[in-house]
């Protein structure tokens, strides 16, 4: 089946600044600095990430923090439970928006 993602792609990560390179340039300097060891840790960030890239359904960041993680010894548990705190966090928030549902079905039922 034909995909739009391609993971050969990853590897062209860093040519996308070629158009735009001090765009670019402050950009990976803002990413390598938010994701850096701070109050939280690399590893703590990649998994936040990892959520955030599923969360936002990127195949391209899943698969890039999915193997960064690993990379970093994160084990296979620890993802898996990762995965389920985002699919529990997106679940959350279907429900608390239905209550803009509740509202008007309160304010209009006869």
């Amino acid at each position: 089946m034909d995909t739009y993602f391609n993971p050969e792609d990853l590897e062209q990560f860093g040519n996308l600044g070629e158009d735009t390179p001090e765009l670019w340039n402050k950009f990976m300097e803002y990413y390598g600095a938010s994701m850096a060891d701070g109050a939280l840790t690399a590893k703590e960030k990649a998994l936040i990430a990892y959520g955030v890239a599923l969360a936002l359904q990127c195949p391209y960041c899943i698969d890039s923090y999915t193997q960064a993680l690993l990379e970093m010894g994160v084990s296979r548990d620890a993802i898996f439970e990762a995965t389920h705190v985002t699919a529990a966090m997106r679940a959350g928030t279907t429900m608390a928006h239905s209550l803009i549902m509740k509202n008007i079905v309160n304010k209009l039922e006869f």
